[in-house]
């Protein structure tokens, strides 16, 4: 069987080596890969929908699977399915629920799913008028479109609210993600990711995640894509996975259907829990990345046949391993802002767990820096506090100049 998967990060290294190491006989192709894709599959160089398609034809591909946001939200799968090829990802119309913030929260508003009170605005004018006669912070701004995680503010008072406004939707500062934007109420609770399968007629979740999104231990400074996680979420009881179900999956279900939004792909929920139930925070219509390097190790059943059942329409079960996973995310000095590339990567061969390369090339023998987030060790183990263990042992034995890690994934 051959597979082609988008992306180039470490989540499509993480898919890859589930699809091998489950399947020995599969043939992979990345598009366009990273260097550690290129260890397990070949690495190649297409970008538009045309390259991509022809490809597919020319080597008789069996399946695609998309990895990130951009090619979905471009209308990929619907590229493909035009002619006939086999492809695992939401069509453009559903998308929309990543793309567009504004489409989501009118969609979940309209099905009620539970989720934050919010205003869209389309103008800067209305979205200040809005701060400046609000009393009750922190708030949340979130720039509608696609931002690379980046795109979700928490301002403590009007003058950080007017700022980010401000740099959204007159200074650019996301490009186009921030011409519209979302602003909602702050909710106080701890956060929760589960990732779902969607065979058009059922959604069939993951077990829960947490993700550290901030690039400084303790939870504080900059957003930044993921700096770790540990699965399942060790705060999220099955009596929260009962009221995710009534008051997220289950209406989120219903409007797909009535929508007429039929695909086989991903659907990932971010939760956040509170005093007060579950809410919605958003969807993503991928796999999430690094919460699929984290989840994917405890899968028991196969993720090929689960894709393929889905692409069929065919109903499934997943199986889980009784086991904790804990991802640490290394990154490069100075991520998520300025940072240098080309720094080489040593002690990668004396490590003994997972290592899932994300922004770093394979040449001559040797690894080279060349993303903001380098690479993500990955252990698994009967408790969480040996995983944790396990992965920064690890972790120490790997090294780059200006390397960077967070102390405090898994506490």
């Amino acid at each position: 069987m051959k597979i082609l998967i988008i992306g180039s990060g470490g989540r499509e290294h993480a898919i890859g080596w589930k699809f091998k190491n489950q399947n020995p006989e599969v043939q992979l192709y990345f598009a366009s890969g990273n260097g550690g894709t290129a260890q397990i599959g070949e690495n190649v160089n297409l970008n538009s929908h045309s390259e991509l398609i022809s490809f597919a034809k020319e080597q008789s591909i069996d399946l695609t699977f998309v990895g990130p946001e951009q090619p979905l939200a471009e209308g990929l799968v619907d590229a493909f399915q035009a002619e006939n090829l086999k492809i695992f990802g939401a069509n453009e119309q559903a998308a929309q629920l990543e793309s567009s913030k504004v489409f989501a929260k009118q969609f979940m508003q309209k099905y009620g799913v539970k989720t934050a009170t919010s205003h869209e605005y389309k103008h800067w004018v209305d979205a200040r008028d809005f701060i400046e006669s609000h009393e009750t912070f922190p708030i949340v701004i979130k720039a509608s479109g696609l931002a690379a995680g980046k795109g979700v503010l928490i301002c403590y008072d009007k003058t950080e609210a007017e700022m980010a406004i401000k740099e959204l939707m007159l200074d650019k500062k996301l490009g186009s993600a921030g011409e519209q934007i979302v602003i909602e109420e702050f909710l106080e609770g701890f956060e929760c990711s589960i990732l779902s399968i969607f065979n058009g007629k059922t959604i069939v979740p993951f077990i829960s995640a947490k993700d550290h999104k901030k690039i400084g231990e303790g939870e504080k400074g900059l957003n930044t894509g993921g700096m770790g996680v540990v699965a399942p979420n060790p705060l999220f009881t099955e009596e929260h996975f009962a009221q995710f179900q009534t008051d997220i999956l289950e209406p989120t279900l219903s409007g797909l259907l009535t929508e007429n939004m039929q695909f086989a792909g991903i659907i990932f929920f971010g939760l956040m829990v509170t005093t007060n139930g579950m809410y919605l925070l958003e969807y993503n219509m991928r796999l999430g990345d690094p919460e699929t390097q984290a989840v994917l190790p405890l899968m028991e059943s196969n993720f090929l046949t689960h894709i393929t059942d889905a692409i069929e329409g065919e109903n499934f079960e997943i199986q889980w391993k009784k086991q904790h996973s804990v991802c640490v995310v290394m990154v490069s000095g100075g991520y998520p802002n300025v940072f240098d590339k080309g720094f080489t990567i040593k002690g990668l061969e004396q490590i003994s767990e997972l290592a899932f390369i994300a922004g770093a090339q394979f040449s001559n023998g040797v690894y080279k820096t060349s993303g903001g987030r380098v690479l993500n060790v990955v252990a698994t183990a009967n408790s969480l506090a040996e995983a944790r263990e396990k992965a920064y042992q690890n972790v120490s034995k790997i090294h780059f100049d200006y390397e960077y890690y967070r102390k405090d994934i898994g506490i």
